[in-house]
């Protein structure tokens, strides 16, 4: 890709004309990020950009682009700090990881984290086009060799858990009031259902909700359909 120098920056919150999708760039590297927006500059609307990932979390909340190009490492955290911060509160945006690095580790790490695809940075203009817009359409995306990893991660240990910070929080007990929540039982059937008290579910219900920082049973049950705990 050339790293060409564009004379201006993004407006960040312009609308992009019809038909164009909105992306965001994340990269600590102004030179990398000025060839990327003078590359893609005609085929998708660039709506933003930003070099931190608190200048990440906060510029995605306010333009909401379709796609955010997400490099893995940067000083304050990276890419998989920006996935972990937005997952929750914009689910609608979709990431795909742009970066340098071609480990195994870190490729299953952004893909577990939420990102929808993984490519190099050696890929080609056109070639991030197609990938910005297949992510976009709900597609997972990765370069070549990369899907190789993640296949051969599972492949490995097919049964092995996927790490999740979020679910980790949760006991074992909670988990299973969760579990019957987000299929529908009322307080009173998942007491009958564990043998325990609707006072207790109540308890648990509301540990689960302050661990995962949510604000009703509503919000819960699309968070466990989302990891498949239903």
């Amino acid at each position: 890709m050339t790293m060409a120098e564009h004379g201006s920056g993004p407006v960040e919150g312009a609308s992009a004309p019809a038909g164009r999708l909105r992306v965001f760039l994340v990269d600590d590297h102004a030179m990398f990020r000025a060839g990327v927006r003078s590359e893609l500059g005609g085929h998708v609307e660039v709506v933003g950009e930003a070099s931190t990932v608190a200048e990440a979390v906060s510029r995605i909340a306010a333009t909401g682009p379709d796609v955010v190009l997400l490099d893995v490492h940067m000083p304050d955290g990276g890419g998989r700090a920006v996935l972990e911060a937005m997952r929750r509160t914009h689910p609608q945006v979709r990431f795909l990881a742009l970066s340098v690095s071609d480990a195994a580790e870190d490729v299953i790490g952004l893909i577990r984290a939420g990102a929808r695809g993984y490519v190099t940075k050696t890929i080609s203009p056109d070639e991030l086009t197609d990938a910005i817009r297949r992510v976009a359409d709900g597609d997972a995306v990765f370069s070549p060799r990369l899907a190789g990893f993640v296949l051969d991660a599972f492949a490995a240990r097919p049964d092995a858990p996927v790490a999740d910070p979020e679910l980790d929080q949760l006991t074992n007990r909670e988990r299973e009031v969760l579990r019957l929540l987000a299929r529908g039982y009322a307080y009173k059937e998942i007491a009958k259902e564990l043998f325990i008290s609707i006072k207790t579910v109540e308890t648990h219900v509301s540990n689960v909700l302050r661990k995962l920082q949510m604000s009703n049973r509503y919000e819960l049950s699309r968070w466990a359909a989302d990891r498949r705990l239903v």
